[in-house]
């Protein structure tokens, strides 16, 4: 295996760590308040970690921020991280003005639908001098400094009328976001939302094997203890070939969204191994989670059980920054692919 697709002594690290502080602060069920969880992560540096160190930040990589979301997926964490990647990878192309650079060192949200694609239309912004005008729906993990995408710019504001919208995933709350005439600072970065969707896409996938690797471990696990007709439930043939089955996805999804990452860094063929790695790991984590609830029998269809948690949050990311099949559009020409 390529070094590139194992964790390095430094990513180990970080992963313990991270998975300690979910460990302390479990999801649960009834209370999906994730403000501690949040606290921790931002003060150990978790939010932060592409960020050059002279801009106060770790000055890591995107391979690091994908280990921190694949964590968060293992947990479906409710913290609102995959709206501060993409605002911070908006922000990252315009780090010469210091109005971005402030943003980087708090909480920033870029402004756009969570279906947004990467090249795909925006809602309409209406400029006039420095003030916003317009609607932009279904935003996730709405705080701090809005980042707003208009007229080939960016723009940066905390004035807007946010209202929460029902979601199938309660873990990940979205808002529609209205500006009236909202003062705001013009911030110029060339292609900074097409790169920040296409970087969303490829942590958005560790994201997802995260949630395929809780749901294979807990149903194994689960089939092992459960006991049917004198024997385990794991026990039999049919069970054990369909979990090998799930298991040899993840395996794939696990090299593919790990190749995603690195390519963010190293920017060989980012946009190619992003769209690959997205469009894969939405359908693994979705049938990982589908299979969760089923083998999970009664138990996995109750609310009290938390599988119905990652199957929703595995639906939600599947039509997140581009659905699998967008996404495979935007890939067959890099690929070579014919239409």
């Amino acid at each position: 295996m390529s070094q590139s697709l194992v964790d390095t002594d430094v990513e180990t690290q970080l992963r313990t760590a991270v998975a300690e502080v979910l460990e302390d602060n479990p999801t649960k069920v009834d209370d999906l308040d994730g403000a501690t969880v949040w606290s921790a992560l931002r003060a150990m540096g978790a939010t932060t970690l592409p960020v050059p160190e002279e801009l106060g930040g770790q000055g890591a990589g995107w391979r690091e921020v994908a280990v921190v979301a694949e964590e968060l997926g293992r947990a479906v964490a409710p913290v609102p991280f995959l709206g501060s990647v993409l605002a911070t990878a908006a922000l990252l192309r315009a780090t010469d003005d210091p109005h971005a650079a402030e943003a980087l060192r708090g909480d920033a949200t870029l402004v756009v639908p969570l279906s947004a694609w990467p090249g795909g239309p925006l809602p309409h912004i209406t400029v006039d001098g420095d003030r916003l005008t317009g609607t932009v729906r279904s935003v996730a993990d709405v705080r701090g400094t809005l980042v707003v995408p208009a007229d080939g710019a960016l723009w940066l504001t905390e004035q807007a009328d946010i209202t929460p919208v029902t979601s199938l995933d309660r873990t990940r709350p979205v808002a529609d976001v209205e500006f009236s005439g909202a003062t705001a600072v013009r911030v110029a970065a060339d292609g900074a939302v097409e790169h920040a969707l296409r970087v969303g896409a490829a942590i958005l996938a560790a994201e997802q094997v995260g949630i395929a690797e809780w749901c294979l471990d807990t149903t194994v696990a689960y089939l092992k203890q459960r006991y049917q007709f004198g024997r385990p439930v794991g026990s039999y043939q049919a069970l054990k070939h369909r979990l090998a089955d799930l298991w040899q996805e993840i395996v794939l999804a696990r090299a593919a969204a790990k190749a995603a990452a690195d390519a963010l860094d190293t920017g060989e063929d980012a946009a190619l191994l992003a769209y690959a790695a997205q469009s894969l790991c939405a359908e693994v984590a979705v049938h990982a989670a589908e299979e969760c609830v089923q083998l999970h029998g009664g138990i996995g269809m109750t609310w009290e059980h938390p599988a119905h948690l990652y199957l929703k949050r595995a639906k939600a990311d599947e039509i997140a920054l581009g659905t699998p099949g967008r996404l495979r559009v935007l890939l067959a020409p890099l690929a070579d692919l014919p239409a």
